[in-house]
């Protein structure tokens, strides 16, 4: 062998000798070994352990993916900071937490067809659930005065295209939101004859109803209820 491959040779050896005694030692800092039972067992209790389905995994916990919104940006896509809409939301939240005015607007979509519907067929039963008695009293005497004459609606929902809350307001306990629905419906009245007397069976209309809602924030009730009826058209 040449002079270089006996100094390589010796090098190698030296490498070899230092390393083994670094890995051989102990430190005191190494972590425990990983005992899945005992981390199971733990379960929710240790925050650096996530469950997923067959598996355990040991991580660092996880920052927050998105910070909460700040107060000029709860409510961007329903209306523009320092509006009346704005601050009446704020104070509606102020005094109940769990609303949400997005998960409302979907309830008052569905309300404001089932209560239509409910007029035109009618049925006091369902309207009693959904208005306030002022308005039931409203709504029961326009019944009456269809059925005295014997008449009947048919009503028939084309689209409901919008619902936009355009009001917000706390009084006292009583939180009230006022939506803006833009609608289409076909509806027509008949006389005991079959005729037509107002309406068209055919004729697809465009409405815009503004209604206001009403729930008393202290309430454990969570249902709103409409107080209040108007028209844009």
């Amino acid at each position: 062998m040449d002079i270089y491959t006996i100094i390589f040779l010796a090098l190698a050896v030296f490498i070899f000798l230092r390393l083994r005694s670094v890995l051989g030692q102990r430190t005191g800092n190494e972590r425990p070994p990983f005992d899945r039972t005992a981390r199971n067992a733990l379960g929710a209790q240790d925050k650096n352990v996530v469950t997923m389905p067959g598996k355990v995994i040991d991580q660092a916990p996880l920052a927050p993916t998105t910070e909460p919104a700040p107060p000029s940006d709860r409510w961007k896509d329903l209306t523009e900071p320092g509006t009346a809409l704005a601050q009446g939301l704020d104070a509606i939240v102020e005094k109940d937490s769990t609303f949400d005015p997005r998960h409302f607007l979907s309830g008052a979509r569905g309300a404001y067809e089932m209560i239509v519907l409910a007029f035109a067929n009618g049925d006091r039963r369902a309207l009693r659930d959904l208005l306030s008695s002022e308005v039931f009293e409203s709504f029961d005497a326009a019944i009456k005065e269809r059925e005295k004459n014997e008449r009947k609606t048919e009503t028939r929902f084309v689209s409901i295209d919008k619902a936009e809350l355009v009001g917000a307001e706390l009084r006292d306990r009583t939180g009230q939101l006022t939506v803006r629905f833009v609608s289409q419906m076909i509806s027509a009245t008949r006389d005991k004859a079959g005729n037509i007397v107002d309406g068209s069976a055919d004729t697809v209309a465009d409405i815009t109803d503004i209604w206001t809602f009403a729930r008393d924030i202290t309430s454990r009730d969570p249902n709103w209820k409409l107080v209040g009826t108007g028209s844009a058209n």
